[in-house]
């Protein structure tokens, strides 16, 4: 055990009028072995414009160790606990594996009594982050922003509406799973997450005028094949 002792050449009037919080240590964040070890989660809102479906926050839930996204859509913060079990059961079903920690801020939703009693009794370990310090949560704090500086940058580019930002988020999202991270060697988040290498033949630019084909039950013999569109996006 190294030595403890007191340091009698501190100044307490430069302590108290100079006391900054020390920087946290680069590259040394502890990483997950395996699927589900750790999901970072962090919620983003509330939005001015509402969605056509009327939601105005997203969350996000980030395996460590593919760095594999989840993004939902809530009306409300708490909407949260249902929205957990579902993902918890999707993933879980997905991957055979069992989550065992979550980290997260501590917003009222996640500090809940009955999120926390969920948790529990899933066995789930809850880390969650000192206040007003946000650096410990920075994995989903970090994909919070990029999620919403290539959102806007789109819908900048096309000049849509507001109120397309969820499928802007969401076409984030699908992208940033299938791009290269300097968090994962050599892979590409879904391809750590399933063990398949993806295709991008399908990729379009988001925005984009699109032919949408009309099913020949559907039409007359002089009505046109195919509907304009613009395109906002993929499947889930």
């Amino acid at each position: 055990m190294p030595l403890i002792y007191v340091c009698d050449d501190v100044c307490d009037a430069c302590q108290l009028g100079k006391s900054q919080k020390q920087p946290f240590p680069i590259d040394k964040a502890w990483r997950a072995k395996e699927k589900l070890e750790l999901v970072h989660s962090n919620i983003c809102g509330p939005m001015r414009t509402l969605i056509p479906t009327q939601n105005r926050y997203f969350i996000l839930f980030i395996d460590d160790f593919s760095r594999m996204t989840w993004v939902y859509f809530m009306r409300q913060r708490s909407e949260l606990y249902c929205i957990f079990k579902k993902f918890k059961s999707m993933v879980e079903n997905q991957s055979n594996c069992k989550i065992k920690k979550l980290r997260s801020d501590r917003g009222k939703e996640y500090t809940s009594s009955e999120f926390e009693k969920f948790l529990e009794d899933e066995g789930v370990h809850h880390q969650l982050t000192i206040p007003y310090t946000p650096e410990q949560n920075g994995v989903s704090e970090r994909k919070n922003r990029t999620v919403m500086e290539m959102a806007r940058s789109m819908l900048f580019e096309k000049k849509m509406p507001k109120k397309f930002w969820g499928e802007a988020v969401n076409t984030a999202v699908y992208l940033l799973n299938r791009l290269p991270t300097r968090a994962v060697k050599e892979k590409t988040p879904i391809e750590m997450w399933s063990n398949h290498k993806p295709s991008i033949k399908h990729l379009r630019i988001f925005g984009s005028l699109c032919y949408v084909h009309v099913p020949g039950e559907k039409r007359h013999k002089l009505q046109e094949n195919a509907d304009r569109g613009i395109f906002l996006g993929y499947s889930t």
